[in-house]
């Protein structure tokens, strides 16, 4: 049997530790190796794994031994995992450095550019917004966002045509309404225009549209998936909709609500100590390289979205937020309670259900997953979907790892992951600051928190 969630109403034994109040599973730390942070102000519940069905001991060694691996071995500078099953945490760990020299030991309270892991918090706005009837999912943008009527598809032929209808509320969700990324500029024209364009230099989400306006769409709206800036757009359409600057309706609608007292666009000044420096892999020396000592194009630039985290006017919901990972994992938490946390509701559980559902046709499988991204759809079945704003797994045999259908996920461009097992009733996030990771941890993750349950609620 499953257990059930917890209720604000539950009791739980407490002890008094500098004047607070601490649930008395917080004294299982030390023993299984937990190291909460000190700035959590609404701490996560922790429990002991043996109370949720999985094994202290083979989970605590798996994971242990993947993180110390890849810091031993280079691959990552440091690492920090959380899992949660039942709503409750049965590990947490920092693991390495949080600069090459390895001098600063990393914390679990430091601050990780989470890039994608932005799409599905943006997504969560918008379906709050559709919840209120604001919207449908078959409304054209362009409703909301008029500065993108008439858009132009470039053709096989190269030819500039007339869009067959307009690009869609699900269109934007699902990304499969026809924009780009700029992934590819040698081998793509229309990616080679979103470069010349300058997207990220822009200096909000209005001139932003602008920039995007004049530029082709990759094919017919609706026709296939393109992983794209879609769900920037996306958090324009929220912010025109509420008439709320996107930053503040995050903050208000979402951050607040769930205790995501770390999560934010621009890294505020009193908080930057714990901001960690980004890295790069360099596939010739094979080694870690700090991107603000990188050469030109992986030197940050000022004024610069997801590059500069300081003087921030361009609020990127598709890939602009920092975060920890214990408050990404309140996020996710709550999805996976159907949209609530203590008692606080952000989104409706049938919501939540029809988001994380695979909205792509059968043909459209992906072949990775945010922190690994494929521009395309995959020409063969990977066994990843995407619902709105959330990566789905269809089939853990076609993906060929160990999982469960149904999970929902992504993944962010510096190697951050997470996932939501809505069978198992399990959270796993996992930050490091690593662009161009070519290591497959969301994969040895699986293994190692898998093969730790004692009592599987599949049936």
């Amino acid at each position: 049997m499953k257990r059930q969630d917890k209720e604000t109403g539950k009791q739980q034994p407490t002890l008094m530790v500098r004047g607070r109040a601490y649930s008395i599973g917080l004294l299982l730390v030390a023993a299984i190796g937990l190291s909460l942070p000190v700035h959590s102000s609404q701490a996560l519940p922790v429990a002991e794994p043996t109370e949720h069905g999985i094994s202290a001991e083979r989970l605590t060694t798996a994971l242990n031994a993947l993180a110390e691996r890849y810091v031993d071995e280079g691959r990552v500078v440091g690492m920090v995992n959380v899992v949660l099953r039942n709503g409750d945490v049965v590990y947490v760990k920092a693991t390495g450095s949080r600069t090459v020299d390895g001098e600063a030991p990393l914390q679990v309270s430091d601050l990780f550019r989470i890039y994608s892991m932005t799409k599905p918090i943006t997504a969560v706005a918008a379906m709050q917004l559709y919840e209120q009837g604001k919207f449908h999912l078959s409304d054209p943008i362009e409703k909301f966002v008029p500065e993108l009527t008439g858009l132009k598809v470039l053709n096989a032929q190269g030819q500039l045509v007339d869009a067959a209808r307009p690009v869609t509320m699900h269109d934007l969700l699902t990304h499969t309404a026809g924009f780009s990324y700029g992934f590819s500029p040698l081998t793509d024209v229309i990616d080679a225009q979103y470069v010349q364009a300058d997207i990220w230099a822009a200096k909000d989400l209005d001139d932003f549209v602008q920039r995007i306006a004049k530029l082709p769409l990759q094919f017919q709206p609706g026709s296939k998936y393109h992983y794209s800036i879609a769900v920037d757009l996306t958090g324009l359409v929220v912010q025109r909709i509420s008439d709320v600057p996107f930053d503040a309706y995050l903050e208000k609608s979402i951050f607040e609500p769930l205790g995501m007292t770390d999560t934010f666009f621009a890294v505020p000044r009193n908080k930057r100590d714990r901001f960690l420096p980004n890295h790069f892999f360099n596939p010739e020396s094979g080694e870690l390289v700090n991107v603000d000592l990188a050469p030109p194009p992986f030197t940050p630039r000022k004024k610069v979205a997801m590059q500069d985290y300081e003087k921030v006017s361009l609020y990127s919901g598709g890939g602009g937020l920092v975060s920890t990972a214990l408050d990404y994992a309140r996020f996710a938490e709550a999805m996976r309670n159907g949209g609530s946390l203590n008692g606080v509701r952000v989104l409706g559980p049938k919501t939540v259900a029809y988001m994380t559902r695979n909205h792509l046709l059968p043909e459209a499988g992906l072949a990775g997953f945010g922190e690994q991204p494929s521009s395309d759809a995959s020409t063969t079945d990977s066994g990843i979907g995407f619902g709105l704003g959330f990566g789905v797994l269809t089939s853990a045999v076609k993906n060929g790892v160990i999982g469960s259908e149904g999970e929902y996920n992504w993944g962010g461009a510096a190697g951050t992951v997470f996932w939501v097992d809505p069978e198992e009733e399990l959270v796993v996030i996992s930050m490091i600051q690593l662009m161009g990771s070519p290591w497959p941890l969301r994969s040895d993750l699986k293994v190692a928190v898998y093969q730790a349950l004692d009592e599987s609620y599949v049936r």
